[in-house]
């Protein structure tokens, strides 16, 4: 079967003869995975556990930003391409640009990271939509070809050609791991905790989050998309991505952390923070949550994560901190609070991701000497892990992942990243342990 994506036209806001185009329509459910293998190009992926699904083929439009401004750019830039904009499509199948940045603002594309700037999103040629039960097709045309008319027929013709994919696909096995490979030793590791714990201790910082790279060598290529069929049993409640920019190396993950969702002036962020293994029964399940509660150490850090984030939206929102839960997952259990805001004016979401990110969940408190202490220590390039992943639309309103739980696959090898929040009484000895258990929903799809 042919692709279900034409030849790509990418173009930018800077380009005076961008006229964007798009329409959809209701199709009978197909399989995100099938749709995803049919691509050419750029893919990406956005699933959350509310049950709203997009997918992404090729560009229409790839925005990037660089450095200090890199939201603003993204945002000013979205107007622009927007601005006049043929929309006519269903709310639910609304075109949106998926993407997301670099932990740090002044990322340089390189090794691991060579094919993600600083920021980048992209508006699909072809999107799948699965929201409340209907699944949808939206193709969106720029430049010469954006009419009314050629995207209908346009729309008609990929709506055949994705009728030819099964609504289920076989996820398929592993690929089989042959050999893993920390970047960081245990010993040097822990070495690294107590040095950081030496200078909270000495009111250098309050906390900071310290991260691994471990990479995986497997038995064949590895198919990101069939990882993210696996991984959507295993861990149904939470987020998963994919961002492959041009159909190479792909970043992708199934993050548990929501960053931000905005709709309208409605806000939910959530604070995560402080883990534990599940129980091999429910008595011993029980027990270790109730550890999670009792914990002094992750009650602290909890409580550093949720006051930064009332504090970075009480200038814009009315804030209402929520009851602390115990968030399970397959293999590990986190204490989670909510929080929901009212922001007083009207909001793009890119903002308030610049005001959140880094949360002290994946940073440290204070920020700025957390990063210091994180560029001092880890001896690899964070590039995208841990920072914002997601969309958003024309109104300014998305959703936003924290990107953990997360890697990158090139061929035959795969590089995941796992970190800890460390504070004043935290065990180095204790922190390895903890922090291998983030390696698992990955590492353990891969086996």
């Amino acid at each position: 079967m042919e692709s279900v994506r034409g030849e790509t036209e990418t173009v930018t806001a800077a380009d005076d003869s961008v006229a964007l185009v798009s329409r959809a329509c209701e199709i009978p459910d197909v399989s995100y995975t099938a749709f995803l293998d049919a691509q050419d190009g750029a893919r990406t992926l956005w699933a959350g556990p509310d049950g709203l699904e997009v997918a992404g083929g090729g560009a229409a439009v790839r925005l990037t930003g660089t450095g200090d401004d890199r939201f603003d750019e993204v945002r000013a830039a979205a107007e622009s391409v927007f601005e006049g904009a043929d929309l006519a499509t269903p709310e639910a199948a609304r075109p949106r640009l998926l993407g997301g940045c670099a932990f740090f603002a002044d990322h340089e594309p390189s090794g691991t990271w060579e094919r993600f700037p600083a920021a980048e999103f992209v508006l699909p040629r072809v999107q799948l939509t699965r929201a409340e039960g209907t699944t949808w097709l939206t193709v969106t045309r720029t430049g010469a070809e954006a009419t009314p008319e050629t995207v209908e027929r346009d729309l008609a013709a990929t709506r055949d050609r994705i009728g030819e994919l099964p609504a289920m696909r076989p996820s398929g096995g592993s690929p089989g791991v042959v050999d893993t490979r920390l970047g960081t030793s245990r010993e040097d590791w822990t070495a690294s905790v107590a040095s950081a714990v030496e200078r909270i201790e000495s009111g250098e910082l309050v906390k900071v989050v310290l991260a691994l790279a471990q990479a995986a060598d497997l038995a064949g290529p590895v198919d990101p998309t069939t990882l993210l069929a696996r991984l959507r049993r295993s861990y149904p409640d939470c987020y998963r991505f994919l961002l492959q920019p041009d159909g190479a190396g792909a970043f992708f993950g199934a993050p548990p952390e929501r960053l931000v969702r905005l709709t309208g002036r409605s806000v939910s962020t959530e604070a995560l923070a402080g883990s534990a293994a599940r129980g091999e029964t429910p008595a011993e399940d029980a027990e270790l949550a109730e550890q999670l509660r009792d914990s002094e150490k992750i009650q602290h850090e909890q409580a550093l994560v949720a006051e930064a984030i009332r504090e970075q939206l009480a200038g814009v929102a009315e804030v209402t901190v929520g009851e602390q839960t115990i968030r399970k997952l397959a293999t590990i259990q986190h204490l989670r609070t909510p929080i929901e805001a009212r922001l007083h004016g009207d909001e793009h979401v890119l903002r308030l991701v610049e005001a959140l990110h880094p949360t002290p969940a994946v940073g440290g408190v204070p920020p700025e000497a957390a990063s210091a202490v994180i560029r001092d220590t880890e001896p690899f390039d964070r590039g995208w892990y841990a920072a914002p992943v997601g969309w958003f639309d024309a109104a300014g309103d998305g959703e936003f992942a924290v990107g953990i739980r997360s890697a990158v696959a090139d061929g035959d090898t795969v590089t995941m990243f796992a970190g800890n929040g460390i504070v004043a009484d935290s065990d180095p000895a204790a922190e390895w342990e903890e922090v291998q258990l983030k390696f698992r929903p990955i590492l353990d799809e891969l086996r």
